[in-house]
């Protein structure tokens, strides 16, 4: 009889780790995965990769899983290879070959692509995909054999490259490069440009290499986390506010601060602003985000002082900083957790 395995001592883990999805794990098994080995208490992830898609995939822990919605709506880069001349049942190499078609492909066709798909454009969400209907996801429908319908979506294409890539000589095939906004399928924008080249195409692969300022040269490897001890996997952590570079940082006094974390509005000098990063001053830390209206510091997504403490790394520090004020019953407190 086999003995029971071993119960993993959750712990608090507090930052925001870059991984390199590997090729066949979903956006989900990695997660948890990376969860484990940190033995980390609370985690997410910032937006699904597919199975087929490797690269950037940044993993929030802890207080970082507040500021994860930053990272769902943050542009994204990609670098792809869309087969000629095949369609797929799933638009990607995972699914069946569908429909065959010659290809007669050439560079002056692919710069006619380019402007056609680049700028303000609209998509159908594929069916083999996690947006939902009716309050299921599409590819529950689509493994069922259903198809239903969608709605197109405006998508923005910042910047698009085309270039032949010869795989073999009876099956061409083109690269891709793509800086999109968030809700752009590169799948269904793969199989739109073949469908435009009047040969049909399929994404044979798919890597983000960009996404939020973060970079794929920034990330680590499952297989090499795995390699670490527990000291060099957290030191690949990056801080919460990592999360945070492109807010505007205020610092408040300690008592400011104490309010603040209790949800009350301050009121000050600072112009309008919709991304603030809100800090106290001794010791510096992290209070969380805010607005600024009319002179008016309104509180958004806050740290718990129990958080701001762990992540000082002075769970006994007295600090009025980390000790906020109590709320009175007209003050308005803001503790969401995701």
């Amino acid at each position: 009889m086999n003995a029971p395995r071993a119960r993993v001592a959750r712990r608090p883990v507090h930052g925001v780790l870059l991984l390199d999805k590997p090729l066949g794990w979903s956006s989900n098994d990695a997660l948890q995965k990376v969860k484990w080995l940190l033995r980390a208490e609370k985690a997410g992830h910032t937006g699904t990769l597919d199975p087929l898609a490797t690269g950037v995939l940044p993993l929030c822990f802890g207080a970082a899983t507040k500021f994860s919605q930053l990272q769902l709506d943050a542009d994204k880069t990609y670098e792809a290879v869309a087969r000629l001349g095949q369609k797929t049942s799933t638009g990607d190499a995972e699914g069946e070959v569908i429909e065959e078609r010659p290809v007669n492909v050439t560079e002056a066709d692919l710069g006619n692509v380019v402007a056609r798909f680049s700028g303000l454009i609209r998509q159908i969400p594929p069916m083999h995909s996690a947006l939902k209907k009716d309050g299921k996801a599409l590819y529950e429908y689509a493994r069922a054999g259903i198809e239903v319908e969608r709605e197109a979506r405006e998508v923005t294409i910042y910047e698009l490259k085309l270039a032949l890539v010869p795989v073999d000589i009876a099956q061409p095939a083109i690269k891709m490069i793509v800086k999109c906004s968030k809700g752009t399928y590169i799948r269904t924008l793969g199989e739109d440009i073949g469908e435009a080249l009047g040969c049909g195409a399929h994404l044979s692969a798919l890597r983000r290499v960009e996404t939020g300022g973060f970079h794929v040269a920034q990330c680590v490897t499952l297989e090499a986390l795995e390699a670490m001890t527990e000291v060099e996997r957290l030191a690949c952590l990056m801080p919460v506010d990592s999360l945070l570079r492109e807010h505007t940082v205020v610092m408040l006094d300690s008592e400011n601060a104490g309010r603040f974390l209790s949800g009350v509005r301050r009121r000050g000098s600072w112009p309008d602003n919709g991304q603030v990063a809100v800090y106290g001053e001794k010791p510096r830390a992290l209070l969380g985000t805010a607005h600024v209206v009319a002179g008016e510091l309104i509180p958004g997504r806050l740290l718990s002082p129990l958080e701001i403490e762990q992540i000082l790394g002075d769970c006994g520090s007295e600090s009025s900083v980390l000790h906020a004020a109590p709320p009175s019953a007209t003050q308005k407190t803001d503790f969401d957790e995701i």
